[in-house]
């Protein structure tokens, strides 16, 4: 639910963070329309890597969350993903990758708050 907060993950990518961990458990309504958007958004916008662990599954009667946990980079590319079902997203996290994007478009250097 967090990830619909843009402020809290630029608060941190402005404190330093270059990773951000988004674990989540989207609904399986709202899970697959906002869920792989939302997270490059979070990504594109902090330049930043997005480690995204999901819960997936049905876990009552009427609670079903959609999963697909997954890992995207700094310039907003799912570099994993997780299949249906249990599974891992594992990817490589390249801190030159990142500070190449940084370099080349400085937007949080020119971010303006008046």
């Amino acid at each position: 639910y967090d990830l619909r907060f843009p402020e809290l993950y630029r608060r941190l990518s402005k404190d330093g963070a270059t990773l951000l961990a988004v674990p989540a458990a989207f609904t399986m309504m709202t899970g697959k329309d906002h869920w792989e958007v939302l997270l490059r958004a979070r990504a594109i916008e902090n330049q930043a890597y997005v480690l995204a662990p999901a819960q997936g599954g049905r876990h009552s009667a009427q609670r079903l969350t959609y999963g697909h946990a997954m890992v995207v980079d700094p310039w907003g590319l799912v570099t994993a993903r997780a299949s249906e079902g249990e599974g891992l997203a594992v990817a490589p996290v390249d801190p030159e990758l990142q500070a190449r994007i940084r370099r080349n478009l400085p937007c949080l250097e020119h971010r303006r708050l008046d």
